[in-house]
């Protein structure tokens, strides 16, 4: 069964927020990532672009699919996951321990869209 985290809020479309203060680690749920296989690329944006909640950020490519990523939040990317570049399969080791971006919230009222873990997990994980 996949793994899902307290205290994360998650997309219908299988991204994950961890919020921090100001800022939010976007990255993809561990359901997602077994679902596309064994990860090969992230596709992310730049430092300083901005992301609008619900709209498309990226994309991750694996041996078997590729998937758009598309943000849970609005926000400014203030750092990228630069280890993915080279090791793109730190994803399927640990989707919540390797985030693709950090952006900057601009919006914490968004948050309230998301659903938290245990609605998350009774829709996709039973």
């Amino acid at each position: 069964m996949a793994k899902v985290i307290e205290g994360l809020y998650y997309t219908e479309s299988h991204e994950y927020v961890r919020v921090e203060g100001e800022y939010g680690y976007i990255g993809i749920t561990d359901y997602a990532q077994n679902e596309l296989g064994n990860v090969v690329y992230v596709d992310m944006p730049e430092v300083d672009d901005e992301l609008t909640a619900g709209e498309e950020f990226g994309a991750v490519e694996s041996t078997k699919a590729a998937s758009d990523l598309n943000s849970p939040v609005s926000g400014t990317v203030v750092e990228v996951n630069s280890a993915l570049e080279d090791t793109p399969e730190l994803i399927n080791q640990d989707a919540y321990a390797n985030w693709i971006v950090k952006v900057k919230l601009s919006d914490t009222a968004e948050l309230d869209s998301l659903m938290d873990a245990k609605a998350y997990e009774e829709k996709y994980c039973k």
